[in-house]
């Protein structure tokens, strides 16, 4: 028992070492929105050390203490914490919010959770790593009877993305929509409206346009080989997921190939450049979209929060509007990354604390924090026609971007489709961002045969 132990946390340790150490595997497995904000220094053994600790609340109230990996989680946390205290002067809550790096505090939670001791009250998981604390028996308090009040508000896939068994277990942060932004300076300068695209033939016309126009100094985009979100979404417009039922790797998939297929000629077009980096959420990936290299990409919202703090001189330029599709009528949008929030059973107040949870996550004010400070597409959709917040013209992610986000989120509500997040994803995301993504993009592999090999594989592994 002892050695299956050591081995589990072994496997958990190498697991997360790999998510730290390699930016590419990120984006591909998570929501970059959090990742992106980590230390790339996992250690991979000794005591963690916080980047940042607070305490907020009256000395004399209920202490707990919570983790993140995110230092402005912990402001959010803060805020909902002051209008908690304020709402319930009974139930006064005293919390020490202490900030590790990601890998740090992801290792950190799972030896607690595996000796039984030293895990904080609440916790933030990210959502790649999960379905690694939802094996054996979780150590997690259901959450099923706080979330009740608010579930018909709340985007129902972001609470079973965190649920096993019939139980809730995480409290979701956002919905992670995946939208097209598009450079509505570039496409009108080269007299093409992205507004008449509708499906990746239309994109793909609109590309060798552009090509043309601009005398091939621009791409319509550019496609990645340290990340995954171009094949989510295309298996959301299929409705198709790389794993199975019961969780094995299947990712020879027709959507897969579609799309693949489709990039690669892109590539052979000239229509589409390699993004520098690997993928669009990395600092060259930053510097190619304000070089004006490219005019458009999907991305999940969360990616909103980048333009404006890596590229603010580009406020009134970029449009956010539906992703194209293969076929009319397809979903044009699939719920990338997050962040489930749990409480553990070795906190010794786990009703109290999961009261405060669900209300700093899923009530209304918290997601109109969720929204002003984290600058997240909310869970709970009642912010998404309030015209207080929608129409708020004070708000800095409104003023910025040329359309309103929650036109598009409003109109693609019924078509966010979910890929399953498992034990396998890793393995699954490490085949295709170490190699299958660079042999068919960098070397013009074949992709069936890439594929089979990466098939082979995985099923060893699983």
């Amino acid at each position: 028992m002892k050695e299956r132990l050591i081995r589990l946390i072994l496997c958990f340790i190498m697991s997360t070492a790999i998510l730290a150490g390699c930016g590419s595997d990120k984006t591909a497995l998570t929501d970059s929105a959090e990742t992106n904000h980590t230390d790339e220094s996992a250690e991979e053994s000794g005591e963690a050390e916080p980047e940042a600790i607070t305490t907020v609340g009256p000395e004399d109230g209920t202490h707990l203490e919570m983790w993140t990996f995110v230092e402005l989680h912990s402001n959010f946390y803060a805020e909902m914490l002051n209008t908690w205290n304020q709402k319930n002067p009974d139930k006064q809550l005293n919390i020490t919010f202490t900030t590790y790096p990601y890998a740090d505090m992801h290792n950190k939670l799972m030896m607690a959770n595996q000796t039984g001791s030293g895990a904080p009250d609440i916790c933030d998981i990210e959502i790649g790593q999960f379905p690694n604390f939802m094996q054996g028996q979780v150590q997690f308090y259901p959450l099923n009877e706080v979330i009740d009040p608010y579930r018909t508000d709340i985007v129902p896939a972001r609470i079973e993305v965190y649920s096993k068994d019939g139980k809730n277990y995480g409290a979701p942060t956002h919905v992670g929509a995946t939208v097209m932004y598009y450079n509505t300076k570039i496409l009108e300068q080269y007299g093409i409206d992205y507004t008449k695209i509708v499906t990746w033939n239309d994109y793909a016309e609109a590309g060798k346009k552009l090509k043309e126009a601009s005398g091939g100094k621009v791409f319509m985009t550019s496609v990645d080989t340290g990340g995954t979100d171009w094949l989510w979404l295309a298996m959301a417009e299929y409705g198709e997921d790389y794993t199975n039922k019961e969780g094995a790797p299947d990712i020879e998939l027709n959507s897969i190939k579609q799309m693949l297929t489709m990039q690669q000629s892109w590539l052979e077009e000239g229509i589409a450049m390699i993004s520098p980096g690997g993928q669009v959420d990395m600092e060259e990936g930053f510097a190619n979209i304000g070089d004006g290299n490219i005019a458009s990409f999907p991305k999940a919202m969360w990616f909103m929060s980048r333009f404006l703090n890596y590229l603010p001189e580009m406020k009134d330029t970029w449009a956010i509007a539906p992703c194209p599709v293969f076929e009319e009528g397809q979903p044009r949008s699939v719920g990338i990354g997050g962040t489930g929030t749990v409480v553990s059973v070795q906190s010794s107040n786990t009703e109290l604390a999961a009261e405060f949870l669900a209300f700093a996550k899923l009530s209304y004010e918290g997601n109109e924090k969720i929204w002003e400070i984290l600058g997240f597409d909310t869970c709970n959709t009642t912010i998404w026609t309030d015209e207080t917040i929608t129409k708020d013209t004070g708000n800095k992610y409104l003023s910025y971007f040329v359309t309103n986000p929650f036109d598009t989120l409003n109109e693609i509500k019924n078509e966010i489709g979910i890929i399953k997040v498992g034990r396998m994803n890793p393995a699954i995301a490490e085949q295709f961002n170490l190699t299958i993504l660079n042999n068919c993009f960098e070397n013009g592999a074949e992709i069936e045969s890439e594929l089979a090999a990466a098939q082979d594989a995985l099923e060893i592994e699983y």
